[in-house]
């Protein structure tokens, strides 16, 4: 099996290098990843400039770029043969909830998804872990089972793992995304010439984290394992969408606006 690495901490990050120790004792594994933090670039391509690709003397590969341009290059023109899988991580903190539409781990894995290759990403559940050792014995596990269980669809799991030793796990568990509160306000500061700067704020806590969610399972000591999906269409809503746009008293009540298609009829 070959596996393609990547993460959003950067190439020196101690997760990769875990992540890395611990899968390549099963598999032939390439590491491309940023070559700097890039934490939270969610799902972004570099498009007006090249990539410029180095080795490091760990033999991992680094990129100016964003996870997703990691992947996106190693997949499509890097690589003689296309991974089996993608895996990336093992980020430091949690990715969990809204998290997920931040996360560059998460986007790495993304980003293999979306070219057609099964996916994890896999981060501790608390920032500044010490048992990254935990999850990438996890990760080990998880790679197995698609050695030996393979689906007629690729999956994208994000992979959450409880910050303590590995015989303290209270076991897996399939889990649905739970939600955060909304994130704390940017904190204002100035700059040495007196102009005003600003930090964006922590994320924050969790609001939905009842049973069957991701943050109930590692709040458990278990594993995470969530389903993702690409689709952010809000279907519930396509009827009401279509009533509110057709509506007496709109702009153009008397037709509908070009191109907006009515009951998934042709477009108007």
């Amino acid at each position: 099996m070959r596996i393609l690495i990547s993460n959003d901490d950067g190439y020196f990050a101690p997760g990769l290098a875990c992540l890395a120790q611990h899968l390549s004792a099963i598999a032939e594994v390439t590491v491309v990843a940023p070559e700097r933090d890039r934490s939270g670039a969610s799902n972004s391509l570099t498009l007006n400039r090249p990539l410029n690709l180095r080795r490091a003397a760990s033999g991992f590969y680094y990129v100016d770029g964003t996870p997703t341009d990691c992947v996106h290059l190693a997949v499509t023109g890097m690589l003689d043969t296309q991974p089996d899988i993608v895996v990336s991580g093992i980020n430091s903190g949690a990715n969990m909830g809204d998290d997920t539409i931040y996360s560059g781990t998460v986007a790495a894995a993304t980003e293999g998804f979306l070219l057609g290759i099964p996916a994890i990403a896999i981060s501790m559940a608390k920032h500044e872990p010490v048992h990254y050792d935990t999850a990438g014995k996890v990760a080990v596990e998880l790679v197995q089972r698609f050695m030996t269980q393979t689906n007629s669809h690729p999956w994208l799991l994000n992979v959450n793992v409880p910050d303590v030793p590995h015989e303290q796990l209270q076991g897996m568990e399939v889990t649905r995304l739970g939600k955060r509160h909304k994130a704390e306000p940017v904190i204002k500061s100035s700059n040495p010439h007196g102009q005003p700067v600003y930090w964006v704020g922590a994320a924050g806590k969790a609001q939905d984290a009842g049973e069957g969610t991701d943050f109930f399972a590692t709040a458990q000591r278990r594993v995470s394992i969530t389903p993702l999906q690409i689709d952010l269409t809000q279907y519930s809503q396509l009827d009401a969408v279509r009533s509110w746009l057709a509506a007496e008293g709109s702009p153009r009540s008397g037709g509908v606006p070009t191109g907006v298609s009515l009951a998934g009829g042709r477009a108007q």
